[in-house]
């Protein structure tokens, strides 16, 4: 990564996709930073020592600038105030609102209701079945997905929602990822997979996916 940033550590979890949208943010920005595994299969995110620092018990967290920063959105567009190079919100307003209003139907739309801890809470204390759980996530995933596919179809994107890769698709990947791994049909979605396939072929993208992080099991070598 080119760039330095100040002192930076993110608290997160491989396959969180709140963390994931960090890792982009902070790779197409060019912003070095350290990584802190935190264990959300462990209930790691509840200790009290990361509580005391971040009472949304929540990943991710970057700590900057002396300051324990929660709330993925909130982060993103600080990162983008506070770094002005490589810009994640375009300069013309329109243009601002176009990839507001597309990366918060994904931000707010999506990722409440599919989220670790409610599909946690649906199995157990509630009782589904995963097989109930698996319809709930399609039935979130197509309600969103869809107007977002329609809207890009108006725009008329090609590999980006505009000339380069932003705060959408920052937001976008990181719940494509995880529509595929509930095996959620993506065909009626040309314009969302061409964004994607786009998106996957840069080396930001690559190095913020989850295969590439350290605390990805696939990574950790066994213990002799």
């Amino acid at each position: 990564m080119a760039g330095k940033g100040r002192d930076m550590k993110l608290h997160g979890y491989y396959r969180s996709s709140t963390s994931y949208r960090l890792r982009i943010a902070l790779e197409l920005k060019g912003i070095a930073y350290e990584q802190d595994p935190v264990n959300l299969l462990e209930s790691a995110q509840k200790d009290a020592a990361y509580t005391g620092r971040n009472p949304f018990a929540s990943v991710p967290m970057l700590a900057a600038d002396g300051r324990d920063r929660a709330q993925s959105m909130a982060m993103i567009e600080w990162l983008d105030e506070a770094y002005p190079q490589h810009p994640l919100l375009p300069a013309d307003i329109e243009d601002r609102f176009t990839a507001r209003e597309l990366t918060y139907a994904i931000a707010t739309e999506l990722h409440a209701p599919l989220n670790l801890s409610v599909l946690k809470y649906l199995k157990d204390p509630l009782g589904h079945s995963q097989s109930e759980i698996d319809t709930w996530y399609r039935h979130w995933l197509k309600k969103t997905l869809d107007p977002v596919e329609a809207r890009l179809k108006q725009i008329g994107t090609a590999d980006f929602l505009f000339d380069r890769p932003g705060i959408f698709e920052t937001v976008l990947i990181p719940q494509i990822y995880n529509a595929r791994r509930f095996h959620y049909d993506l065909t009626p979605h040309p314009r969302i997979t061409q964004i994607e396939t786009a998106c996957l072929a840069l080396p930001a993208f690559q190095r913020a996916h989850p295969d590439k992080q350290p605390d990805n099991p696939a990574n950790i070598p066994e213990k002799a």
